[in-house]
């Protein structure tokens, strides 16, 4: 399985208003493993960036002077990303950006990332699996024990490094059940194992009754249409 882990920079925070991408970066995992394989172009955007745009990445007009336009890259771009899966923290809006590029290519098939990608949204499935948490790329490094010290300021490649260990991170294992004093819970590397002695008694292994396991599915229908995946344990089950 092949997955692009990506981030843009911007000019600002809308493409109806005609701001472009910069940067973009992105981080290649094959088999849940990284590759090294990774992508970054800087874009001249042919505009203005806002100063709060600037203040998040540092990225400026005199820097991106002379870098290729978005046409001149589209190919190299795309080629990459190609029928892989991709990993984006807020996908909606660095999807919007690219698919604003993509539609301003002359004497290509209008076409959007959609029709070429499959497309997770780490930020969701972060908010699913850590309710009423704050779920920012840093609450994410914090909670996960990922290091993210370097990160002064954003970059495309920086926090699609960043995010690759994350999502690696949250998609590949269970947490501990305390949390930290700041509520966040800490990643695997912060937990310690006991291995239990040889000699240990057997383990009592107590069965649900009839009347526990119709009340357990009756539990799992309330999931099924909360859940807009639906129950955890029944895809879980089905897939096995």
């Amino acid at each position: 399985m092949r997955q692009i882990v990506l981030d843009t920079e911007t000019t600002g925070l809308e493409p109806e208003q005609g701001h472009r991408v910069i940067e973009v970066g992105a981080v290649e995992l094959v088999d849940r493993r990284i590759t090294g394989n990774n992508l970054q172009l800087y874009i001249d955007p042919q505009r203005d960036i806002d100063d709060a745009a600037f203040e998040v990445h540092g990225l400026d007009a005199d820097f991106l002077a002379g870098k290729p336009k978005f046409a001149d890259v589209a190919e190299q771009f795309l080629g990459f990303i190609k029928d892989a899966d991709l990993i984006i923290h807020n996908a909606p809006f660095d999807i919007s950006f690219i698919d604003y590029e993509l539609s301003l290519l002359e004497g290509q098939r209008k076409t959007s990332i959609d029709e070429l990608c499959a497309v997770t949204d780490s930020l969701a499935l972060a908010r699913r699996k850590h309710p009423g948490q704050k779920n920012s790329l840093d609450a994410l490094c914090r909670r996960y024990g990922v290091d993210n010290s370097t990160r002064e300021l954003h970059g495309a490649l920086l926090d699609a490094e960043i995010l690759a260990d994350v999502y690696l991170a949250m998609t590949g294992g269970q947490l501990s059940l305390f949390g930290d004093e700041d509520g966040d819970r800490p990643g695997a590397a912060d937990e310690e194992f006991v291995r239990l002695p040889e000699d240990r008694p057997p383990i009592l292994v107590l069965r649900a009754s009839a009347d526990e396991l119709i009340r357990h599915e009756a539990y799992l229908d309330v999931l099924d249409s909360a859940a807009a995946e639906g129950a955890l344990w029944r895809r879980a089950a089905a897939a096995a």
